[in-house]
């Protein structure tokens, strides 16, 4: 993906992850126990963040792209469909099942952050 497009899939994807902790601080607040509340909060965060971490993955690709990038990009975004959608799942929609789907996600997550620093080795100084 070029780098501007991975910058629209992090802004969109953060855009949507202030939206559903909104969501979930007002409109889930008197529908859901305090622990699925957080656990709700938790996919909203940890999308938040790796919603970041592809405007991190867009601005490598903008400079030195290369396989490593392209792979923390994908790396990020199928880590947050898996983990923040199976912790939304879990909690709206009453699938317990889902929270042993939630660690595969943190491990793509893991995946994406390794390979996002093997990326960042390549840039030269001053670029």
């Amino acid at each position: 993906m070029t780098a501007s497009r991975w910058a629209t899939v992090g802004a969109v994807l953060g855009g949507l992850a202030v939206a559903l902790g909104a969501f979930g601080a007002h409109g889930l607040r008197d529908r859901l126990s305090p622990a699925d509340l957080a656990t709700f909060d938790t996919g909203a965060r940890y999308q938040m963040y790796h919603a970041l971490a592809l405007l991190a993955v867009a601005w490598l690709a903008d400079r030195a792209p290369s396989r490593a990038v392209e792979t923390a990009g994908w790396a990020f975004l199928c880590g947050t469909l898996v983990f923040s959608g199976s912790l939304y799942l879990l909690t709206l929609g009453g699938l317990r099942w889902m929270g042993a789907v939630a660690p595969l996600g943190g491990v793509t997550f893991l995946v994406g952050w390794a390979t996002l620093a093997l990326a960042a080795r390549t840039l030269t100084p001053g670029r």
